[in-house]
């Protein structure tokens, strides 16, 4: 598959989209707590795998109800599934495991209604032991749900099956899916390639940088559903109109802090992606984001100044007859509902602003002072890896000269929260420099 597409340091407008939001938010290092006795959780960003060793990894996921914190100061009742014993969390785990494995999933049922658990992508899936059937309601006939589920309360069913081939995917409730999903019963699922743990599929040109492997899971909120559902009340889905939508369970600004920040408790998943310049000797393979959504509508996530490559969509690569490479490069990912995208990216020095005298033409005319917004993380110049003193009283989270760009859903609405502007789906990818570097990772 192709990998290989230029991209431009495009700081001015990328930079100063929500800086002022930014101000005074810290993201660069936050505490987390404990891992859990199956997670492999060590990064302060990207993905977090939840993962059990062997060939026949077992995970138990545990229906929790919760709340979790929206950018214009709301909060939002929520359902979830949590891992093992674990409190509330949203999203649920992300769930990783190895091609060919036998994967159980134990369910353990707390909620006021039967749930259930579906693997869209996966064959064969056994419920307590026997092929996983749909279910229906009474002697109508009408179906209730996509597959077995744990009767409310206290209900427990043992799903199984073997991850025969391997991509990115969702799990959710199958389970009166038009409220269960609505309320978060969702999750990612990550089948590694026999390759190993840094290929995406089993080809040699799928190949990435395991410290930069990214997710990127959508989703959306109308609070009046849920609100309804905290209070134990129907809701009519004819009057469904989401006003929140989420990256990863959070909106921005808290979008950009640290996996397992101390100030989301229930929401342990940033979106920051942080990378390194390609470079064919030292940094030789892309990053991956991994992009899932559990929307109802197009969701066109659109990354400043990068395009990627896609190489599998819904868990299948892009490739043809005898291998034949359809893989693409794409500038804004238009993921649809229950979608998921696999995507190649890597960041270039296309104009030479790397590290160095920083006398290299900057090939603008700099504004005044007086006409310029300094955002909260310029660093003093354009210079990759160069910081320069800033005027007095000027705020700056740059650590060592790195730059950031900003990556957010396109359909403009789509990062308000309730009205409230430059909020939702927005993240952005953080380039330090060459390493070795100062910033301290």
């Amino acid at each position: 598959m192709h990998t290989h597409f230029a991209s431009r340091a495009r700081r001015g407008s990328a930079l100063l989209l929500g800086m002022a939001l930014l101000a005074g938010t810290a993201v660069l290092r936050q505490p987390r707590p404990a891992d859990a006795a199956v997670s492999t959780a060590a990064n302060r960003v990207g993905v977090v795998c939840t993962s059990d060793t062997g060939t026949h990894p077992t995970f138990t996921l545990t229906t929790q109800t919760g709340y979790i914190q929206l950018p214009d100061g709301n909060t939002a009742f929520m359902w979830g599934y949590s891992n093992g014993t674990d409190e509330f969390q949203h999203p649920g785990p992300v769930l990783c495991v190895n091609e060919g494995d036998t994967v159980t999933v134990v369910l353990h049922n707390t909620l006021p209604d039967a749930a259930s658990i579906m693997f869209p992508g996966q064959e064969n899936v056994l419920a307590d032991g026997v092929p996983a059937q749909p279910e229906f309601n009474g002697t109508a006939g009408a179906l209730s749900s996509f597959t077995k589920t744990a009767a409310a309360a206290t209900g427990t069913v043992t799903y199984s099956f073997v991850a025969d081939h391997p991509g990115t995917f969702l799990y959710e409730s199958g389970t009166n899916q038009e409220k269960q999903v609505r309320m978060g019963l969702f999750g990612s699922l990550i089948v590694r390639p026999s390759s190993g743990a840094n290929f995406a599929y089993d080809r040699p040109d799928s190949e990435f940088t395991p410290s930069e492997e990214f997710m990127v899971l959508l989703s959306e909120i109308d609070p009046y559903q849920h609100q309804a559902v905290e209070a134990g009340k129907t809701f009519n889905m004819n009057n469904y109109k989401p006003r929140y939508w989420l990256i990863n369970g959070r909106g921005f600004p808290d979008s950009i802090a640290d996996n397992f920040a101390s100030w989301l408790p229930s929401q342990p998943y940033g979106a920051l992606a942080e990378v390194n310049p390609y470079d064919a000797t030292d940094h030789p393979f892309p990053g991956i984001a991994h992009y899932l959504s559990v929307g109802t509508e197009d969701y066109p996530f659109h990354p400043h100044g990068n395009n990627g490559v896609v190489i599998g969509r819904d868990g299948h690569p892009l490739e043809g007859a005898g291998g034949q490479d359809l893989s693409f490069e794409k500038f804004a990912i238009n993921i649809g509902p229950g979608q998921t995208w696999d995507v190649l990216f890597k960041w270039y020095d296309a104009e030479n602003y790397g590290t160095g005298s920083g006398q290299e033409p900057v090939g603008v005319t700099v504004p005044d002072l007086a006409n310029s917004v300094i955002g909260v993380f310029y660093s003093g110049t354009p210079y990759l890896g160069v910081q320069k003193n800033l005027p007095t009283g000027t705020s700056t989270l740059n650590a060592c000269g790195e730059y950031y760009i900003i990556s957010h859903n396109h359909a403009l609405y789509q990062i308000t929260s309730w009205g409230v502007n430059m909020t939702g789906p927005i993240t952005y990818m953080r380039i330090d420099p060459p390493q070795p570097n100062s910033c301290g990772n």
